[in-house]
């Protein structure tokens, strides 16, 4: 066999492997939306309404550059921030770090929902583009939805194109069916799969009858976050294998389907049951099951279409 023969030989076995490697690796998303993470810094002279002092884990300066120096299996290309303060200035103190940082690409804030001041916080937050949706976690979510006030505040907060995160607890996400009937033109985002409990087996009836009622609104999102916190593991070692998380992620697969899943890390809240490489990569391994028009949908197209991201 002369040397040229020899050659065209071995460079196409090499090219033969190659693509056999290729076709045979998981898939990954083109880019990944992290839609949950809380930034924060208790070192500021005001301080910080949340996390108490005594959580060793949380009550640290939290901001994106340290998000970014986590290692992960693929590296996060933009986040929205969910609002981890009662205070209406702090919106205003993300914003103001979105604007210097574009890594930030939304934020859910929290403001005053029901009261005669929101309206006015409405309109001036509504103005910034990167403002994408709001989330409140105060009082009972169930009178909140008899008050006339707060449901005209979400009103208008969906005429603005504003989504709703919907807090996880059981005792309010029982009655975001309620409100996807009043305001049906809200998005609205349920929150770390709505406090699922996470054993390795089929989560309870309960839950999944209240799965079932909200999968029903087209305009209701499910974001895959908090499965690591559904374990109850706090000392950072929920399993890392994606088998454990299958039985609550395939009802969510089954009920909301490739256009409704949002991916969201809960960090750093997160850090106490595993650390975000492990978060990322339980989601990325269930769908990349899926596909890679899955994998695109769940880890940043449907990011953009319930919070209509701007910048991406």
């Amino acid at each position: 066999m002369n040397t040229n023969r020899r050659e065209f030989l071995k460079a196409a076995a090499g090219m033969a492997a190659t693509a056999c490697c290729a076709a045979t690796a998981a898939p990954q998303p083109a880019k990944i939306i992290d839609t949950h993470t809380h930034f924060y810094d208790p070192t500021r002279p005001q301080g910080v309404p949340w996390p108490p002092k005594d959580d060793a884990v949380l009550y640290r300066t939290t901001l994106p550059e340290r998000y970014r120096a986590l290692p992960v299996p693929q590296r996060v290309d933009g986040t929205v921030v969910v609002e981890a303060s009662t205070w209406v200035e702090d919106n205003q103190w993300i914003l103001d770090i979105a604007a210097r940082d574009p890594f930030i690409v939304g934020l859910v804030g929290n403001l005053p929902l029901g009261t005669p001041e929101c309206a006015g916080h409405l309109k001036r937050f509504a103005a910034n583009p990167l403002f994408r949706g709001v989330r409140t976690r105060a009082g009972s979510f169930e009178k909140a939805l008899d008050d006339r006030a707060f449901i005209a505040d979400l009103r208008d907060a969906a005429e603005r194109g504003l989504s709703f995160d919907m807090h996880s607890p059981p005792s309010w996400v029982a009655h975001a069916d309620r409100l996807a009937k009043l305001v049906p033109k809200l998005r609205l985002i349920i929150n770390h799969v709505a406090n699922a409990d996470v054993t390795g087996k089929a989560p309870s009836a309960d839950w999944q009858r209240m799965m079932e009622k909200l999968a029903a609104h087209p305009q209701v999102f499910m974001k895959v976050s908090g499965l690591v916190e559904g374990t109850k593991r706090r000392k950072g070692d929920a399993p890392a294998e994606v088998d454990f998380y299958r039985p609550v992620l395939d009802i969510l697969w089954k009920l909301f389907g490739a256009d409704r899943l949002v991916y969201g890390s809960n960090w750093p809240v997160s850090e106490h049951y595993a650390p975000l490489g492990r978060v990322q990569q339980i989601a990325m391994t269930y769908f990349a099951g899926k596909g890679q028009t899955v994998l695109d949908k769940v880890f940043w197209k449907n990011a953009q279409a319930a919070y209509g991201l701007r910048r991406c």
